[in-house]
């Protein structure tokens, strides 16, 4: 019995977009977001367009690049790509959902990253979202989603990085501000310190009241069982 395991070819290579784009001396756009289950801050979109058959071996998901990693990445791209940048307020997200607001944002920084390109892009490369740009002037560009978008193209991973590192230094910024919430470390995500700086301190202008629902209760919770836990330990 043959034991070897089969390996599933993928759908496509990576950078397939790409690629037959610049053999006909085009250009695509990929669009990536950060921060969508955050607790607090902004949510940050990015759209990039790489010059033809120029990349970067750091133009990889940004999640999986050091800080120095991303910063050096990300100082290539502003240098050597058209990209732009969209940005939607926690109460914005708080009023249309944060589906709704992450689309927002990503047509933001696609009409900004094409206005400040030399040509139209022949395709937009979208990571999971299925973006629509109808009501634009560019609804005649075909757009692309796909899942794990950053792995399958440099254009993508190439916003995910300018999305992640803008989202984190504002996210820098606002520690000074509301101090105690410990927002240059998590970044806004809810993490159990963040949780509880919620529930000691109250929220802040820049959390998003939508998402804060049961957070009292379930680090409540958590308190209780590391009460049980403590308890138990000191009567072995």
């Amino acid at each position: 019995m043959n034991t070897k395991k089969l390996r599933i070819k993928p759908l496509f290579k990576k950078n397939f977009y790409e690629d037959a784009a610049w053999q006909n001396n085009r250009t695509v756009c990929g669009i990536d977001e950060v921060g969508r289950g955050c607790l607090a801050g902004p949510l940050v979109t990015a759209a990039v367009i790489l010059p033809p058959f120029k990349k970067h071996r750091l133009l990889l998901d940004s999640k999986i690049l050091t800080v120095k990693e991303r910063e050096q990445a990300c100082r290539w791209i502003i240098k050597h790509c058209s990209y732009g940048i969209g940005i939607v307020s926690p109460q914005i997200i708080d009023i249309h959902n944060i589906w709704q607001a992450t689309l927002l944002a990503m047509k933001k920084a696609v009409i900004h990253a094409i206005v400040r390109a030399d040509d139209i892009p022949s395709a937009l490369l979208v990571d999971a979202m299925p973006l629509s740009v109808h009501d634009t002037g560019y609804a005649s560009i075909p757009v692309y989603h796909f899942i794990k978008g950053e792995s399958k193209s440099s254009s993508i991973a190439a916003a995910s990085i300018i999305a992640k590192v803008t989202r984190d230094r504002l996210m820098s910024d606002f520690e000074s501000l509301f101090p105690g919430y410990g927002f240059s470390e998590h970044k806004g995500y809810a993490t159990q310190k963040h949780k509880k700086a919620v529930v000691a301190l109250g929220n802040t202008i820049i959390h998003r009241v939508s998402f804060l629902g049961n957070t009292k209760t379930s680090v409540m919770e958590l308190e209780r069982l590391e009460q049980k836990h403590y308890e138990q330990q000191s009567l072995c």
